[in-house]
């Protein structure tokens, strides 16, 4: 199982366009072959930055989705809303309580 997680810190007045766009999407992004969940989190502290987890069956099912129509459509527009440059992380789980 893969983790992806992904920063992304907006320009105040392109969240709403963020989160309209998220809204459309969010069922297929989640309905990709291999994805078993996704989250949208926000900073508790700055509510420009978001945050999405997704949990991938495995690495091949990630760059599947990073290689679709789906995602190049999603992130060219997602893209052009940042006020700083997004941070992404694949990541396996070690322990969970």
């Amino acid at each position: 199982m893969i983790t992806r997680i992904v920063k992304m810190t907006f320009r105040a007045e392109e969240v709403p366009d963020f989160l309209a766009n998220f809204e459309v999407h969010k069922s297929a992004i989640r309905a990709s072959e291999g994805c078993e969940k996704l989250l949208l989190l926000q900073d508790v502290k700055n509510p420009n930055i978001y945050f999405t987890y997704s949990w991938w069956q495995d690495p091949e099912n990630l760059e599947a989705y990073r290689n679709s129509q789906l995602f190049e459509g999603v992130w060219a527009f997602t893209k052009t809303l940042f006020a700083a440059k997004p941070e992404a992380w694949s990541t396996h789980q070690i322990e969970s309580l």
